[in-house]
């Protein structure tokens, strides 16, 4: 993992089974702010509240979470990171995906970021990973 996290110096990260290569990058001029995900020749946007919302639950979970990566159109598995980024009881009230159609995946992108940013502690497995926060 490597870079500051600006458009012209992404996080370039690895999806937490390792097998995908992926650039994150800071978008404050957006309003409102955005974290910017280019996987392959696909472009994600997340309200960029999400990485310090997503620490904090973890944090009141206090233990490791599931996170049950999953594309908009599928359910999240309750318990899961992705069912939080959805929920109507999360700190923002619904989707932290910006892109419609596109707005799942929380659970696959976001936990690399987090643990790059010293905030968490991921598993690297072929499947079924979690997190928790440090």
């Amino acid at each position: 993992m490597s870079g500051t996290g600006s458009a012209d110096d992404p996080w370039v990260l690895r999806t937490p089974p390792g097998t995908s290569e992926y650039t994150m990058s800071r978008d404050d001029g957006a309003e409102p702010a955005q974290l910017v995900c280019q996987v392959g020749s696909t472009r994600l946007t997340y309200d960029a509240r999400v990485v310090d919302d997503l620490h904090a639950w973890l944090r009141e979970q206090g233990d490791w979470v599931p996170l049950g990566s999953a594309d908009e159109q599928k359910p999240a598995k309750e318990g899961t990171v992705e069912a939080w980024a959805r929920s109507e009881t999360n700190p923002l009230g619904g989707w932290y995906g910006l892109r419609k159609g596109y707005r799942g995946r929380v659970g696959m992108y976001l936990p690399p970021l987090l643990e790059e940013l010293g905030l968490a502690e991921v598993e690297h497995g072929a499947r079924n990973n979690r997190m928790r926060a440090v």
